[in-house]
């Protein structure tokens, strides 16, 4: 079994924790996922199975979309409702404040990695340190927020969920965090649900309790082929003595293909009757197609 399976992640899983039960029901070995939720997070978790694990560093770097629940007037040690209550306080604003601050936290955005992060510093993960009641100086960095909206609220319960379409590497519950400060009351992450990652959508997702009720047969007709993680590289057909040497780990000349390629382009390579062959990569030195990566069954 070679391909993806798109899965929504249960609350209180691990990305880890699916990967685990995705051996076990396909007794593959080589199976990875494309990005870690955290436990208490639901959604889209693309998993990569047998030899298509290769691919997994090569994926493009696409957006994420999730949509996002917070409470004013709470902070908390995480910056979710899970951690420990560190203030509280009056709300004095709503729905007009809320949706009037959005636009400040749109396009290229500074960002402080929270404590209770995976992000390494000095070789340990900041959240290793926060168990140890430890905080140390962190370094903002640039995220970039593609769109944001304000979806659902309810004013009385000073609740609201956003809309957020973001780059890779966003803490939304920072984002929802930074927001409370700028309202002046303080906010916190009460859901999470990732409805977008890696091009798949929650519409081709099926949830573990689903996945669990399947037999193998069942779990391959759900496999999808890895070059359609692969669709924001441009895509090239060769022809058949091509293909071959191809497949052989031979580079192609680029004054031969179909058509030109820009110097450093990478491609997906398809014979026209073989399917995806894998990755190539312009090589505007040597003049040839060099292979990034093929596609083994």
């Amino acid at each position: 079994m070679n391909g993806i399976l798109c899965v929504d992640k249960p609350q209180e899983f691990t990305s880890f924790d699916v990967v685990a039960v995705l051996r076990k029901l396909t007794g593959v070995k080589r199976i990875g996922h494309t990005g870690t939720l955290d436990p208490m997070a639901t959604g889209v978790l693309p998993v990569l199975i047998g030899s298509c694990t290769r691919f997994l560093e090569l994926l493009p770097s696409h957006e994420k979309r999730y949509a996002a629940r917070f409470t004013l007037g709470i902070a908390t040690d995480t910056q979710d409702i899970w951690g420990t209550v560190t203030s509280t306080h009056p709300v004095t604003v709503g729905r007009a404040q809320v949706e009037g601050i959005l636009p400040r936290f749109t396009g290229e955005i500074q960002q402080l990695p929270p404590m209770y992060s995976a992000v390494k510093q000095d070789g340990k993960r900041l959240y290793e340190l926060a168990r140890q009641g430890m905080e140390v100086e962190r370094k903002p960095r640039t995220v970039t927020i593609q769109r944001l909206s304000l979806t659902q609220w309810d004013e009385r319960q000073n609740s609201y969920e956003v809309d957020v379409t973001c780059s890779s590497g966003t803490y939304i519950r920072t984002l929802l965090h930074d927001m409370g400060q700028a309202l002046g009351c303080g906010a916190v992450m009460t859901s999470l649900r990732r409805t977008e990652a890696c091009g798949f959508s929650l519409s081709q997702c099926r949830d573990i309790q689903m996945l669990r009720s399947m037999g193998r047969q069942e779990l391959e007709h759900l496999v999808l082929p890895i070059d359609q993680a692969l669709l924001d590289y441009d895509s090239i057909v060769v022809s058949g003595p091509q293909s071959v040497r191809f497949q052989n780990g031979g580079a192609l000349d680029l004054k031969r293909l179909s058509r030109p390629l820009s110097p450093g382009q990478m491609v997906r390579v398809y014979g026209k009757d073989k399917g995806f062959l894998g990755l190539g990569q312009a090589d505007g030195k040597t003049g040839q197609l060099k292979i990034v990566r093929l596609s083994l069954p």
